[in-house]
Order: C-alpha cells, then structure tokens, then sequence
C-alpha cells in the first residue's frame, strides 16, 4: 500500500471510530434517562435495560477506542513518522490519550456514571478535529525533525489526557455540591460517588500525572536547546506550559499542606486545566511563536 492509500485508511478508521463513540454515547444517554425516572416507578423491565444499556455503552466506548488508536496509528504510517505533525493529528491522539484513561482508570473505580460526559467530550474533540483541523499527512517541519518529538509530545498528550479526565471530575464535583447546597440530589445524581470520593480521585489523578507533565516541560527545555540554542526564550507555548505547571503544582500543595478540598481544590484544578486548554488550543491556532505547528 502506498502512504496515500494509508492515509484513507486513517481517515476511514477514525470516522468508523467517531461512529462508534456516537452510538455509544446514545447508549449512555439512554440508560441516564431511564436512570432520572423515579426509583419506586422503575420495573424489573427498566432496570434490567437500564443495565444492557450500560455494558452495551462500554461496550462500544472501548471499541471505538480500538480503532481510534488503528487510525492514530495509520495515519502515522502514511506520514512515514510519529503522527504529531499537526494539531489535526495532536487531536485525534489526544482524543485517544484521554479514551484509554477513562478506559484504564475505569477499571479501578467505577466511573460509568462519567460515560454520558466523556462521550460528549470525546465527540466534539473528534469532531472539531475532523471537520476544522484535518490536513493532509506531509513532512515535519525542520525543527519537529527529532527524536525529541516522542519522547516531548508524547508524555505532553498522556499528561493532557489525564487532566482533562481529572477536570471532568472537578467540574461533576462543583455540579454536585451546588445541588446538594440546595436540597437533595436528584435521582440521576444520586447513582454519582460521594464528593470526598470524587475529591479523593481528582486528587490521585493530577499527583499521578504531575511527574510526567514536569518531565514533558522539561524535555521540552532540552529540545529547545538541541534545535535553538537556548533553553527557555519566554515563547507564548513554553510561557503557558510553565504557567499551567505553576497552577497544578499550587493544587497539589494546597492540597497536602493547607488542607484545600472540596470546592476550592476543585475550582483550581479547573483554573489548571484551562490553563492547560488555553494553551493547546489558543496558542497552537492563534498565538506567534516557534512552536505554531498548527498547519493551519
């Protein structure tokens, strides 16, 4: 096969793959509503599909990560190098960075009451990713031409794929506590963990992640040496990444040593994670500088 022929494989996949995490996603929304009924009115019938729903959900959740991962992996093949070239390709491996750690974390800690939200979330990454970013494979840049490369973009993509799945819990966690503050939750809410359990998992999350993300940086340094000559220049990218470095290092120490949990640890894990967004998204497509690797 030739790399064109590859390349539409990879495209053929990651549509397949965005097929199968939007039926997923209707299974998940599915087994929510019948999950919002009132508890006293549910019959075996609905409880027993309300369980289908579920496994089918999953089911098709991991699937569609499979061949998502295929296409990361084709498209890679049809470039002839590590598919990071762009941010159409940052994308798509982002998308599957953060699948496989709802996947993985999933298997320790039932987090199928996330499976509606993260579907969500991995539809409009997809989507934004297929419709907005795609460009062609093509050859790297002069200075993306590196060994580097993966070493630097690739911890950066895990790391990203894991705040984000802790961000998604911070903000179900600001959702909960604002409901319970006003009453009861409702039955939907009610199937969710407690808040100190969904404190406790952010928590784990960000601190497990945390060292590669400082490696990431700090690979990133070296690099940047390697290609320019200088460590750090204060360019708009590295001035973000040590911005957001900054942000999730305050939550962790507040976190251990001034007692910060609940809605303020919550909150600043969310102001990290925008960080984080802030500059994945703005500064890759809008920002100057030399790391606009954007291709558009």
């Amino acid at each position: 096969m030739t790399a064109k022929d590859w390349a539409y494989v990879s495209n053929d996949v990651i549509y397949l793959a965005l097929f199968l995490f939007a039926i997923s996603f209707f299974f998940y929304a599915f087994e929510t509503a019948f999950a919002l009924r009132n508890d006293e009115s549910k019959s075996v019938l609905d409880r027993t599909a309300t369980i289908r729903a579920s496994k089918a959900a999953l089911r098709l959740y991991a699937i569609a990560t499979f061949f998502l991962a295929l296409g990361v992996l084709t498209r890679g093949i049809s470039a002839g190098r590590v598919p990071w070239g762009n941010m159409y390709e940052f994308s798509i491996t982002g998308a599957l960075s953060f699948s496989l750690a709802f996947l993985i974390v999933g298997r320790k800690f039932d987090l199928r009451w996330l499976g509606l939200p993260i579907s969500i979330l991995v539809l409009l990454i997809l989507g934004t990713a297929i419709t907005l970013l795609y460009r062609p494979s093509a050859p790297l840049v002069p200075a993306l031409r590196s060994t580097w490369l993966v070493v630097h973009v690739s911890a950066a993509i895990l790391s990203g794929g894991v705040f984000l799945l802790a961000n998604t819990l911070a903000a179900t966690y600001l959702w909960l506590d604002r409901m319970e503050s006003k009453g009861s939750r409702n039955n939907f809410a009610r199937r969710l963990p407690s808040l100190e359990t969904l404190d406790q998992l952010t928590y784990r999350l960000v601190a497990f992640v945390f060292p590669l993300w400082t490696f990431a940086i700090i690979a990133g340094a070296i690099w940047a040496e390697a290609a320019w000559g200088r460590y750090w220049g204060w360019d708009p990218k590295e001035t973000w990444a040590f911005i957001t470095w900054i942000l999730y290092a305050g939550y962790l120490h507040a976190r251990v040593t001034a007692g910060w949990k609940g809605k303020k640890a919550a909150w600043l894990c969310l102001i990290a994670g925008s960080s984080f967004l802030f500059n994945y998204i703005y500064v890759n497509v809008w920002g100057t500088g030399r790391h606009t690797y954007s291709g558009l």
